[in-house]
């Protein structure tokens, strides 16, 4: 179940907002500007691809993008596996966005199966909202971020983008990520 959990930006240690209430969530990010909401999951095969996952979800999907304006969506995939090959691919996916940075565009994901944390550093804050399958989050354009998929992702996020460019970060040389909870410590609240 979505977790939020909010802290003072310079007190990592003790959450100010800790809820899994579906309208607080939405009340709060509303305050950010960000958007939250849930779409009914649909059915994906493991090995399920980019077309056959937007083909599920395409009257969500068209619908986001007469809404919003976004012409590009793409669909990234991590499926959990023991190799060599997997533990790379993640290490890496992982360290891009662990990092604060913000974009020039909003940053629409939809969970089609897994999960991930988005962190929202806005107003003295940081709001980490634990994102799980059917979750669909917006960050405003500018707002900085980072995302942490944990140390053995396993997700699928549908992307939504207003532009052919795609993910384009402005990272802020800011350590603050590193000194909040991270997916995994998240994970065991979650439970």
């Amino acid at each position: 179940m979505t977790l939020l959990t909010v802290w003072n930006d310079n007190d990592p240690s003790t959450p100010v907002l800790q809820t899994r209430d579906f309208d607080t969530i939405r009340e709060v990010l509303a305050g950010l500007n960000a958007r939250f909401s849930r779409w009914e999951l649909k059915e994906l095969t493991p090995e399920a691809t980019q077309e056959e996952v937007l083909a599920k979800y395409r009257d969500e999907i068209d619908a986001v993008n007469a809404e919003h304006g976004y012409t590009l969506v793409d669909v990234v995939t991590l499926t959990r596996a023991d190799t060599d090959e997997y533990r790379e691919q993640a290490e890496v996916a992982r360290s891009k966005f662990l990092n604060e940075h913000r974009h020039d565009d909003d940053e629409d994901r939809f969970f089609a199966r897994g999960s991930g944390v988005f962190y929202l550093h806005a107003d003295g804050k940081v709001h980490a909202v634990f994102c799980e399958a059917g979750d669909l989050l917006s960050v405003p354009k500018d707002t900085t971020h980072w995302f942490d998929m944990g140390t053995t992702p396993d997700y699928v996020s549908v992307r939504f983008f207003h532009d052919d460019d795609g993910w384009v970060g402005h990272f802020t040389g800011s350590d603050v990520a590193a000194q909040f909870a991270t997916y995994d410590e998240l994970a065991s609240v979650s439970a």
